[in-house]
């Protein structure tokens, strides 16, 4: 069942990103990133949080790589959603983008840098069952992957 929140990152969501990327809380979370292609037909990118920043009540700061197709679609559509499962919990954040340049950093390389403001926010809950996770990983080179995403979030944040 849907629910709406408040246009604003919710507290589970910020909490999950204002975690450090090694911290078992964010350990393994995907969260995805759904754009618009130029046909019209949705996009989907499997982002982590070592690539976005909670950045106050309702922003997001959002790393992405150059060249990508979610780039071009950020760049001509300016909007997106954000989805996140955390806590039995699926979190839907509908955001308004603006592109702010690019970041590089020695581990990261170069980065285009997106500023998100939410518009909408949602949280769905199924009564009948409890939602165990959203989509993980595992990281093949952990210790080199976290530090690339500690040294990008810095980043993001100035």
């Amino acid at each position: 069942m849907s629910r709406p929140l408040p246009a604003a990152v919710p507290p589970a969501v910020r909490a999950l990103l204002d975690a450090d990327p090694g911290d078992p809380l964010a350990d393994g979370v995907t969260l995805l990133l759904l754009t618009v292609r130029d046909d019209g037909w949705s996009h989907q990118a499997m982002i982590s949080v070592g690539e976005v920043v909670a950045v106050g009540e309702d922003a997001l700061r959002l790393a992405v790589w150059p060249g990508s197709t979610s780039t071009h679609n950020l760049r001509e559509r300016r909007r997106a959603t954000l989805t996140a499962v955390i806590d039995g919990v699926a979190y839907t954040l509908f955001l308004a983008v603006e592109p702010c340049g690019e970041l590089e950093t020695p581990l990261a390389g170069k980065l285009d840098r997106f500023d998100a403001r939410v518009r909408a926010a949602s949280a769905d809950e199924a009564p009948y069952a409890t939602l165990e996770s959203g989509v993980r990983f595992r990281l093949k080179d952990r210790d080199s992957v976290l530090a690339r995403w500690r040294e990008a979030r810095e980043e993001l944040r100035r």
